[in-house]
């Protein structure tokens, strides 16, 4: 059995079939868009709306914010810490204007993400990249990313449903 591809097939058949096209068109305005008063987002200044632990209950966010945190959060750090990708965090990160930037960022950092995860020693401790849980094997860390991933294009998806039928 190909554990890294079942695991890898996994996440690509999500982002191939359900996830990525449902991105395709997606305006500036829609990536700004603020669902409600006060909800997380990027800024023009490069800052975005973060703390930790995060309120509760938690802030609602915009597309933006959702994009920023896969690219940053999910993605570009984790295949930094594990694949030697560039480094990435919250902190110094250039976030993205626009939708197009913000879709070629999610885009690269999805195939960066993946070259690792495909070829990954999935028995190997994470270490401590991962903090508390560095004695985790890298399957576990692969499937967290799936579940990150999915969790929250599913909620990018949805926030473009209500942008299109808000009043």
């Amino acid at each position: 059995m190909d554990w890294n591809k079942q695991l890898t097939d996994q996440l690509a058949f999500h982002w191939d079939v359900a996830a990525r096209a449902r991105l395709e068109g997606l305006t500036d305005d829609e990536y700004f868009w603020e669902p409600v008063p006060g909800a997380w987002t990027v800024h023009e200044d490069n800052s975005i709306d973060w703390e930790y632990p995060a309120p509760e209950p938690a802030p609602v966010t915009t597309i933006a914010w959702r994009m920023a945190h896969i690219i940053v959060g999910v993605f570009n750090a984790r295949t930094a810490s594990h694949f030697g990708g560039p480094p990435a965090d919250h902190a110094t990160w250039q976030y993205a204007m626009s939708a197009d930037e913000a879709l070629k960022q999610l885009d690269d950092a999805y195939e960066a993400w993946m070259a690792g995860a495909r070829t990954a020693d999935l028995s190997k401790a994470v270490g401590p990249a991962e903090g508390p849980f560095a004695a985790e094997p890298m399957a576990t860390l692969v499937l967290h990313i799936n579940r990150e991933v999915i969790h929250h294009l599913a909620e990018i998806a949805l926030l473009r449903d209500l942008y299109l039928r808000k009043s």
